[in-house]
């Protein structure tokens, strides 16, 4: 298949809660993954999207495949996109933050060390052990270009990265380093490690991001299918913030328009024919404040439901995509 013509090659966790949370997050955007050889396959498709083809791949291989322009977009976390790439920004776009693997990359250090509790403090200790023991803090963690660019911008240069393969939370305990760099979403291991995080040692606050490459060779059948994925993600993602107020209102046309601004909801039809509902959107946290004000202004059988979809012209997913590629 020529590059004109070329499919879009979606890059899917393969394994474990990160691909069940990505076939959920696709499948209430009405975009079933359909394995091509069955469970154990690594190859598939998008039930109803031609032109498109889902990789099921490991989390960093989804980074790399980003980056090479060999998968178009890829659900990964923002942290191996940021320890991977060090031209993150130039070779992929961020596009939306899907809302399940969150994890933040922390800086966590003995809770033995009671006056060490900042970046600073961190310093002080780093020259300290050099004039003492004529040696350099040793940092263990698997984040090693994440480390590096956070400990510059704090001015710490006197450490040593002792690169982790195991079980980053041990190293101090077993005694290859002093303190770690490390991913946490709860930080009950480190504490289980007698490990406490920097007061401002969270280098990043992550979780699964839909991504899509700068370098991928985007044909006019990929943007095809991008167009109906994003579309769809973003109607369920703009559904899922609103609810649609339906409500029997005697006010013309200019006294509905004026209630709506005021309560900060959309007509998305319009103003309602003589005799008709009027039907409006508004925010979920805003909602029993509109039913109110439409109570004040008279109306009846005032009823609240979530739709399932929002479809609007604009798509601020698309748009983030087309200014880029």
């Amino acid at each position: 298949m020529s590059q004109t013509d070329a499919q879009l090659v979606l890059a899917v966790p393969s394994k474990g809660r990160l691909q069940e949370n990505a076939t959920a997050f696709f499948g209430r955007a009405g975009l079933k993954f359909v394995k091509a050889s069955g469970e154990r396959g690594y190859r598939g498709t998008i039930a109803g999207v031609p032109g498109a083809e889902v990789a099921f791949l490991s989390a960093s291989e989804i980074v790399s495949q980003l980056a090479s322009g060999a998968a178009h977009l890829g659900i990964t976390g923002e942290d191996l996109v940021r320890e991977q790439l060090s031209d993150a920004d130039a070779a992929v776009e961020m596009l939306t933050p899907l809302g399940f693997g969150h994890a933040n990359v922390v800086v966590a250090v003995p809770q033995a060390w009671i006056d060490v509790r900042s970046m600073a403090d961190l310093e002080d200790v780093a020259s300290t052990m050099r004039a003492r023991h004529g040696r350099k803090l040793r940092v263990a963690t698997k984040y090693v270009n994440l480390t590096r660019r956070f400990f510059a911008e704090h001015g710490l240069a006197d450490y040593r990265i002792v690169e982790s393969l195991g079980a980053t939370e041990g190293a101090p305990a077993a005694g290859t380093a002093e303190i770690v760099v490390d991913i946490t979403t709860t930080g009950a291991t480190l504490a289980a490690n007698a490990l406490k995080v920097l007061d401002d040692g969270v280098m990043l606050a992550s979780e699964a991001n839909l991504v899509a490459s700068v370098r991928a060779p985007w044909s006019e059948t990929a943007k095809a299918a991008v167009r109906t994925i994003l579309s769809r993600i973003a109607a369920e993602e703009e559904a899922r913030t609103i609810r649609e107020v339906r409500a029997k209102l005697d006010l013309d046309a200019s006294g509905l328009a004026a209630l709506a601004a005021e309560a900060g909801a959309r007509l998305p039809f319009g103003a309602a024919a003589a005799g008709a509902p009027a039907t409006l959107h508004c925010l979920e946290k805003t909602v029993f404040a509109l039913v109110e004000r439409l109570e004040r202004a008279g109306a009846d059988d005032i009823t609240v439901s979530a739709p399932a979809y929002v479809f609007r012209r604009s798509n601020r997913l698309l748009e983030r995509l087309t200014s880029r590629i």
